[in-house]
């Protein structure tokens, strides 16, 4: 019995030295959550210019939109966008896999496509940064 008694204190420190690093990733889950869903609201409403403002601004340097681009973005309409799982890689980013009904608005025809969403955590700005761009409707891959 002594011997757990003398153990408890260091069992106590362990845990309150543990405590602000589960929070901060709990902070950083939080957060993820928060512009995964800002992410998908976005493209669910179609406003893919506010989604291309999540998207790392590293990847919108190198990979520019024209305006035509974002003409042939406004001529889709979203009907569905379903989420996977997130993944987290060995690297620290996340992966998902979503599915994106979207309809062409002058054919009316709808197409499903599949897509992958990848998110970075910016430990400067403490922010997620979606990575991959915007979702290719036009790839026939």
């Amino acid at each position: 019995m002594p011997r757990a008694i003398q153990t408890l204190p260091l069992a106590l420190l362990a845990l309150l030295l543990a405590l602000p690093a589960a929070a901060a990733g709990g902070r950083q889950r939080a957060k993820l959550d928060e512009i995964q869903m800002a992410f998908a609201g976005a493209i669910r409403w179609g406003d893919f210019g506010g989604a291309w403002q999540l998207v790392d601004p590293e990847y919108r340097q190198a990979h520019p939109l024209t305006e035509l681009e974002f003409e042939r973005y406004r001529q889709l309409r979203v009907s569905s966008y379903r989420e996977g799982p997130n993944a987290r890689l060995p690297d620290g980013s996340v992966v998902r896999e979503v599915e994106i009904g979207v309809v062409n608005r002058h054919t009316q025809a709808e197409r499903v496509v599949r897509w992958r969403e990848r998110w970075r955590w910016d430990a400067k700005a403490k922010r997620w940064w979606q990575t991959a761009g915007l979702p290719d409707f036009w790839d026939d891959r």
